[in-house]
């Protein structure tokens, strides 16, 4: 494994003065239109994942904030003119909103970099990605979402969708700024109002992306952002009878918790909740483009992506010459600094991150696992300073190893053996969950049949990672429920409104006079 130190710590900060402060230089949350601290004067440090080093300090939401954001977005959706604004003029704003991230996005770039520690490369293209989400929306805000009826009877009858109203939006920290865009864009398009609660380790593009939507003109209390932990903001949030949706992305557990507490005033939910995704491998794959694959569907964004390639099912008939040559070129990946543009992998998001991830690799060990690459931190200031953990690959594992079975979200991989492709599908699918997963193949007969069997919501051929605004992202089991992005997402913000039109206006006679 090659690794590159971190640059100067005063070059990495710049992107922080966009941010709005108060006078001790905490960062502030956007609520109903306003600028402010928390309630009790909360703080939580910011700490960059490539150094261990405090960057900023946030106002740490309370619960009475949160309400206060509630009770905003409230008055704004029952009281102001956003539901009732013109499609074309959502559209214009998001527009707008969509140009604004375009024009700041190298900054933006930089400050999520420093945030979450993901390198430039990746940052840059999720600029480009959450900017083009906007984009998209603010299409289909324009576009028929309607439908009419022929019935028995002298009536029309069709079908509005209207906005739900307030939403409660809970979003992680491995896409910090391109997840806001996944739950704003479509809930905004679609008339609704929105209060979001960025992760409390990556909030800080969320921040710059409400002076953003200031700029923009969207009218106070459309969207708040409120910062803060789980517990407080996003119980909050999940409890409130004001809040008719509650969207959640993150763990299996924390969803579970919200579902639970959005049962008090049976509110909309969406929830996606990761997964274990397999990527098969039969033998007569392109075999560098294969290999190329699992590389990236395990080691992007070091592996903290919901619907990483976790599980490589590996036909034994290649089993030996395909792990050398990804143990091969497993070691040559370049960990280190984001900011430094020969990074291929950065570090894990937090300490408590890092910590998780190796005590995956320990547990995995512990099962009789074997380490065939990497499975601990880096030598030198990376490795002591830094959240990092070398890319890992595991072989000799059981479908009952704790690393086979759980979502471990960090770069590392378990390799899986099969003999014959109904071995591979029962591999596959011997999870909980059912986000993702990929097959390669030269035998495209083979590649339909088995996609088709693999209960997974996104899965892909002969590629993997690839994802789409125009196509509905969610997956299966205990993955979740709805889906984002595309046309469902936008559908997954509505109601669906039935109305009939009498056209034989007269008495219906039921009763007798």
């Amino acid at each position: 494994m090659i690794s590159v130190q971190p640059k100067a710590h005063a070059a990495r900060t710049e992107a922080l003065s966009h941010l709005i402060r108060d006078a001790d230089g905490t960062c502030l949350m956007y609520i109903d239109g306003q600028w402010c601290t928390a309630s009790d004067g909360g703080t939580r440090a910011m700490i960059d994942p490539s150094t261990g080093l405090e960057i900023a300090r946030v106002a740490e939401g309370t619960v009475q904030d949160t309400e206060r954001a509630i009770a905003g977005a409230r008055r704004a959706f029952d009281e102001g003119p956003w539901p009732q604004t013109p499609a074309l003029e959502r559209a214009k704003l998001l527009g707008k909103l969509a140009d604004l991230i375009d024009a700041n996005a190298v900054e933006l770039s930089r400050l999520e970099t420093l945030s979450c520690g993901k390198p430039l490369r990746e940052t840059e293209y999720d600029m480009a990605d959450a900017a083009n989400c906007f984009r998209y929306y603010a299409g289909l805000a324009t576009k028929p979402h309607g439908e009419t009826f022929e019935v028995p009877a002298p009536s029309q009858t069709f079908v509005v969708r209207e906005p739900i109203g307030v939403c409660g939006q809970i979003i992680p920290w491995n896409y910090p700024l391109l997840m806001a865009a996944w739950k704003l864009a479509p809930a905004l398009a679609a008339g609704n109002v929105c209060v979001l609660k960025p992760s409390e380790l990556t909030p800080l593009t969320a921040l710059w992306l409400a002076r953003l939507f200031e700029e923009a003109g969207f009218a106070p209390g459309v969207v708040s952002i409120v910062t803060g932990g789980g517990p407080t903001v996003g119980a909050t949030l999940a409890e409130s009878p004001l809040v008719d949706k509650i969207a959640f992305t993150g763990s299996v557990p924390t969803g579970q918790s919200v579902m639970r507490a959005a049962a008090s005033n049976i509110k909309k939910i969406s929830l996606e909740l990761g997964g274990k995704s397999p990527n098969i491998v039969f033998a007569d794959a392109d075999f560098e483009t294969a290999v190329d694959y699992a590389l990236y569907g395990i080691y992007a964004n070091a592996g903290q992506v919901c619907s990483a390639g976790a599980r490589l099912v590996l036909d034994r008939g290649i089993y030996e010459k395909f792990l050398d040559r990804l143990v091969e070129r497993t070691k040559k990946i370049v960990v280190g600094d984001g900011f430094d543009p020969e990074t291929e992998m950065g570090p894990l998001v937090a300490e408590r991150q890092r910590d998780r991830v190796e005590s995956y690799i320990r547990a995995g060990v512990e099962e009789g696992a074997t380490i065939a690459t990497g499975g601990a931190r880096p030598a030198g200031p990376l490795g002591e300073r830094g959240f990092f953990i070398e890319p890992t690959i595991f072989t000799n594992t059981n479908p009952s190893m704790r690393i086979v079975r759980e979502e471990i979200f960090g770069p590392v991989l378990v390799v899986q053996p099969f003999s014959d492709e109904a071995e591979a599908l029962k591999i596959a699918n011997d999870s909980p969950y059912g986000l993702a997963g990929a097959v390669f193949t030269s035998d495209a007969a083979r590649a339909h049949r088995v996609i088709r069997k693999l209960r997974a919501g996104i899965t892909w051929i002969n590629t993997y990672h690839p994802t789409y605004n125009e196509a509905p992202w969610g997956g299966y089991k205990q993955s979740g429920i709805g889906r984002e992005l595309g046309t469902h997402g936008f559908d997954e913000y509505t109601e669906v409104k039935q109305i009939n039109v009498n056209l034989a206006v007269e008495p219906v006679g039921w009763f007798k006079e």
